[in-house]
């Protein structure tokens, strides 16, 4: 790991494609294989499924994966070029290993495996003890670039999309979506043809538009300029209800109004939290505080960024007796830990992301509202959250800024124009990165990303303009502070 360079972030191993030779993509498989075996969860001659997103480096991945899950005497069971949450709803179902060769919203030069154990994602805890593996790595199988002497092709996939399209299906009914016109933005994610299917399956007419031969990085969290205005300028056509589309291996939702405006991820998961009335919530200490504030919860409990920290306290919930208990990020990707029902019908437990039921939630709930999703998120409490990031910033760089910030929040906050514009600091969470509460409510966030070498601003404010001011004003400042050049 150390010398690859390729670690562990916030949702599995990500490093530059470069650097994921066939050979450290071996000795990852290799390790997690071995670390499973440690726990008892599974044994040589049991079955591992595996998938993969569409970027150009996943196939070579996928192989080399395969030739460890071999090595080791495991039988693979490849899921094709599958969204993330299908490969999981089939093997945690069958109670197998799995992992997924994704790189999720990250650009085109990097990728990564996200590992899952038969019952539920990694946690932090499984990534420490899968790096303390001792594995061996026959020299012979590679070449002195650490390819593959010999890769060997992937077996004959397995269908697993079937069987996800039902699950919604048989919660929701055929005729959920009846009469609604929806786009779906396909450009290259994983899911953009089971989408389709889905939402057809489900009485919607499907109007797929954008689809691209290039890998795109659509980031949920951090929509890219193009496809904001790509949303509204397909929009303004008028002839759809919503526009609706993942990232790239579509575990993570981004969904648009009639407009074309894309309601921020932490939004929709609340949207769909109280659509399915739930009663224990589990999100990141960077997601928009309307979740308090709606009341709807009795629990919530605030996280660390990245799926396997609400995974956790998801479960603490469950062992504490919680019911019905879910769990959602600020990218939209939702998470189920225990079943839920909806008018005599029942939803099984998927304690990973998912990016299909809090956009199918919410349409579904906008019902009631002529199928008007800005009249539906106008019920909530008005907290306007923002996020952008400043790109090309060293984790190393950025942890040290944060370091220095952290010795005196308010000065810092000073320094970055922050105090004259907000007031006072009345509260600092150090929960992940250094998120600073002001007295006119606004609220700064700022967190070296997991995935990247970028830093992430987060903003929340209680109007849109001026959440979308302080954000600006914070990201010049944060570039100034640090004393980059840079205009990404």
């Amino acid at each position: 790991m150390e010398r690859s360079g390729v670690a562990f972030g916030t949702s599995g191993a990500r490093g530059l494609v470069a650097a994921m030779t066939d050979e450290v993509c071996f000795a990852y498989t290799t390790g997690f294989l071995s670390y499973l075996e440690s726990c008892g969860d599974t044994a040589p001659g049991a079955s591992v499924a595996l998938a993969g997103d569409l970027r150009p480096s996943t196939p070579r991945i996928l192989r080399a994966c395969v030739a460890a899950i071999r090595h080791r005497g495991y039988v693979p069971v490849f899921c094709g070029y599958v969204p993330t949450p299908a490969l999981c709803v089939h093997a945690f179902a069958a109670g197998m290993p799995s992992l997924m060769v994704t790189g999720s919203h990250i650009p085109a030069d990097r990728n990564g495996i996200k590992f899952n154990r038969p019952q539920g994602e990694f946690l932090k805890t499984d990534e420490a003890g899968m790096r303390a593996q001792d594995v061996e790595v026959p020299a012979d199988l590679f070449d002195e670039n650490g390819a593959l002497q010999s890769p060997a092709d992937l077996p004959d996939p397995v269908d697993v999309t079937t069987g996800f399209i039902r699950r919604y299906q048989d919660f929701f009914g055929t005729d959920a979506l009846k009469g609604l016109r929806l786009g779906i933005y396909q450009h290259s994610a994983v899911g953009r043809d089971v989408l389709v299917d889905l939402v057809q399956a489900l009485g919607a007419t499907a109007t797929p538009f954008g689809r691209s031969t290039d890998f795109v990085p659509v980031d949920t969290e951090a929509v890219r300029p193009d496809d904001i205005a790509l949303a509204r300028e397909r929009a303004a056509q008028g002839d759809l209800d919503a526009i609706l589309t993942t990232d790239g291996d579509s575990d993570r939702p981004l969904l648009a109004d009639r407009k074309g405006h894309w309601l921020r991820g932490d939004v929709l998961g609340i949207l769909a939290a109280r659509f399915l009335q739930a009663q224990s919530v589990a999100t990141p200490v960077s997601s928009n505080t309307a979740l308090e504030k709606a009341g709807f919860a009795a629990d919530i409990r605030r996280t660390k960024i990245g799926s396997p920290f609400v995974v956790a306290a998801m479960a603490d919930a469950v062992q504490k007796g919680a019911q019905p208990v879910v769990g959602y990020e600020a990218n939209g990707g939702f998470l189920l830990a225990t079943k839920v029902e909806n008018a005599g019908r029942h939803l099984s437990a998927l304690p990973t992301r998912d990016s299909v039921l809090p956009m199918i939630a919410a349409l579904v709930a906008a019902r009631a509202f002529g199928n008007d999703l800005a009249a539906l998120t106008a019920t909530l409490p008005e907290r306007f959250t923002g996020s952008d990031r400043i790109v090309g910033m060293p984790t190393a760089q950025s942890a040290a800024l944060l370091d220095r910030m952290r010795q005196d929040p308010g000065t810092a906050a000073s320094s970055l124009g922050l105090i004259s514009e907000c007031g006072a600091v009345t509260g600092v969470d150090e929960t992940d990165g250094l998120r600073m509460s002001f007295a006119s409510d606004d609220i700064v966030h700022f967190r070296p990303s997991g995935n990247a070498p970028e830093m992430r601003i987060y903003v929340e404010t209680d109007t849109s303009e001026r959440t979308d001011a302080l954000l600006a004003l914070a990201r010049a400042a944060l570039i100034r502070e640090s004393g980059m050049h840079t205009h990404a």
